[in-house]
């Protein structure tokens, strides 16, 4: 959302239940006391208004940098989550006496905290910066810390810069494009650069879903390695032929191996370089085995086939 200040202050209308109206407190957050994270000031999907230290901003409809961003960053950030955590975008939180907004997405531990009877505080929150004024960016970003948050990230849309909130230095501090986000709601670092490239989300969905060992992920290995092998008998037959039978099936296990490793790298990397290509179809069965390994931790292949 990009929120738009509308007033400078907001005064409560009489509550349904009878009592005066209310001013909400001076700017500075309260420490000592914070309401339930539910208990909000502002009535969600009735109004777009949303409130930051007693000041109404409005949370307009957004233009398309801050709207495509928004599709990225929560298809990027939903598979990697760790079970037992839940994504939401744009959940409204009661974040402090005079504060009632919402981020663009949030992490929480799922079901109930039992210390409150009322969902858990988020962990995690992000929040895309395209119109929205700095001054709120950096109120919501203290206010979120302040209430217990444990980290807030803003994505600069305009500056194609992912950013992290600092309280000691009272800043988002920049984060580099080659930098990880790691954390323990997350089953594996998100890279920097993927918050900001289509293809490279794309590319780190596919390896959050494998290592959280997605059917649909493992049925697709288990076809490719099928057809491996029957490639590799076949070939190793051929051979066999010509050379004998057990030297066959030996060729034959390496062939299915390299038609294996070829595919896994096609399928991690993309289009495997020519050099690389010769590299592994020269390769022997015992370096074959190494690669194999390494591919379900490399990052790159220059780091698969180091060494």
């Amino acid at each position: 959302m990009d929120p738009k200040p509308t007033g400078a202050a907001l005064l409560l209308a009489p509550a349904a239940r009878g009592g005066s109206a209310v001013r909400f407190p001076p700017a500075e957050p309260q420490r000592a006391h914070f309401p339930a994270v539910d208990e909000h000031l502002v009535a969600p999907e009735v109004t777009r208004d949303e409130l930051i230290r007693g000041r109404k901003v409005v949370a307009a409809p957004a233009l398309e940098p801050h709207a495509e961003q928004q599709v990225r960053l929560d298809f990027l950030i939903a598979p990697h989550l760790r079970p037992g955590y839940i994504g939401a975008a744009d959940l409204i939180t009661r974040v402090a006496e005079g504060s009632d907004f919402a981020t663009d997405l949030s992490i929480r531990r799922a079901g109930t905290d039992p210390a409150t009877g009322r969902r858990y505080l988020e962990e995690l929150s992000f929040e895309i910066v395209n119109e929205q004024s700095m001054r709120d960016a950096r109120e919501k970003a203290e206010d979120l810390v302040a209430r217990g948050v444990r980290r807030v990230f803003a994505v600069f849309v305009k500056r194609d810069e992912v950013a992290e909130w600092s309280a000691a230095e009272g800043r988002f501090v920049p984060l580099a494009p080659d930098a990880t986000i790691e954390d323990p709601c997350l089953v594996r670092p998100v890279p920097v650069r993927a918050l900001l490239d289509g293809a490279a989300a794309e590319r780190e969905v596919v390896r959050a879903l494998e290592r959280k060992g997605n059917s649909e992920i493992e049925a697709i290995k288990a076809r490719e390695r099928k057809t491996a092998l029957d490639e590799g008998r076949r070939a190793g037959l051929d051979e066999g032929r010509r050379a004998g039978l057990d030297e066959g099936r030996r060729a034959g296990l390496d062939e299915g191996q390299r038609a294996v490793l070829l595919r896994q790298l096609r399928a991690r990397f993309g289009e495997v370089p020519e050099a690389r290509r010769e590299q592994v179809l020269a390769a022997s069965g015992e370096r074959l085995a190494v690669w194999a390994e390494r591919i379900l931790t490399a990052r790159t292949l220059d780091e698969l086939f180091e060494g």
